[in-house]
């Protein structure tokens, strides 16, 4: 989710769910030693829980990044080696390691004994012409050994060879039950499943066969469905709120962050699904698609959006 859950999506997403864990996008351990580090790293305390996911494959490096991540208060510190992209390939992390276990598993260490936060892993169950079933099995026993407790595994495998980042989103065919085989081969650690779920709905016929669900493009088009997340999995009894009582609760967030010189459209692009589904959901997102990203614009655009969704109209404000 490069690109995608920043520390304004997040802020958002947590106003629907109190209890869903949350990432961040990923980041290379160079940006975080290099960059501009507050840009990288900072959240908001709301975030809670939320952990730093990393890229890279120097263990020393990691290991530096970790440190930093953790003295920033995260929660976790998950490395990255499923990401099928020809940027990530070229710059030897993602999931070309999953050929590297050996690799990976000094990278765990290192991270882990420089963070003392746990450390995790997302993978995917194999790349290109590997056997899904032997180098799965030796990959996580090699990273379980340096530390490791859980793995998120997304269910296919990824062709680093002849398929793009996006058509290794859907090839090759998703194999769920190779996850579910690990975890009750691995009985002692946590396996989280990813790809392809769509709904909670599916999300909650994984869990007998698993520790957890990781959601990312389905909880970021349709937002509004983590609103049951906290009941359902979590045994919360408090009611969820509204989607128009997020969107309220964000005002408060969005102002704040104008007011620090962040652009509407850094923030109002990650709320366009909030209304996924819902009447008058297609004008909401217009008025912010053609509005949010001009010069100057402010609450009046977000006042305006609300309007329209709440069916009141539409308020003729472009920008304040």
């Amino acid at each position: 989710m490069m690109e995608w859950t920043d520390r304004h999506c997040r802020y958002f997403l947590r106003l629907i769910s109190r209890r869903t864990f949350l990432y961040t996008e990923m980041v290379t351990a160079d940006a975080v030693l290099y960059g501009h580090r507050e840009r990288v790293l900072g959240f908001s305390p709301q975030e809670h829980p939320v952990g730093l996911q990393l890229g890279g494959s120097d263990p020393e490096k990691l290991a530096a990044a970790a440190k930093i991540g953790a003295e920033y208060g995260y929660d976790e510190i998950n490395l990255n080696i499923g990401c099928p992209s020809d940027r990530v390939q070229s710059g030897r992390f993602g999931a070309c390691l999953m050929a590297e276990p050996d690799l990976v598993a000094g990278c765990v260490a290192a991270m882990s004994e420089a963070a003392g936060l746990p450390v995790t892993v997302k993978c995917r169950i194999g790349i290109d012409a590997q056997d899904a079933e032997a180098s799965l099995d030796r990959f996580i026993d090699q990273v379980a050994q340096a530390g490791c407790r859980t793995f998120v595994v997304h269910a296919r495998k990824a062709w680093l060879k002849g398929l793009s980042p996006n058509e290794n989103r859907d090839v090759p065919q998703l194999d769920y039950g190779r996850v579910w085989q690990l975890k009750q081969r691995r009985s002692d650690l946590e396996i989280v499943i990813n790809g392809g779920i769509e709904s909670l709905a599916e999300a909650l016929a994984h869990l007998p066969h698993v520790d957890g669900v990781m959601l990312g493009r389905a909880a970021y088009a349709d937002p509004y469905l983590l609103a049951a997340v906290d009941q359902a999995v979590f045994g919360v009894e408090e009611t969820p709120p509204s989607r128009l009582e997020v969107l309220d609760a964000f005002v408060p967030y969005i102002e704040t962050e104008l007011a620090r010189g962040a652009r509407l459209n850094q923030m109002t692009r990650h709320i366009l699904g909030l209304f996924h589904g819902q009447p008058r959901a297609r004008a909401f997102r217009r008025h912010l698609a053609e509005n949010a990203h001009l010069d100057g614009a402010g609450l009046g655009v977000l006042a305006a959006a609300r309007c329209i969704i709440a069916g009141e109209g539409r308020v003729a404000i472009a920008a304040e």
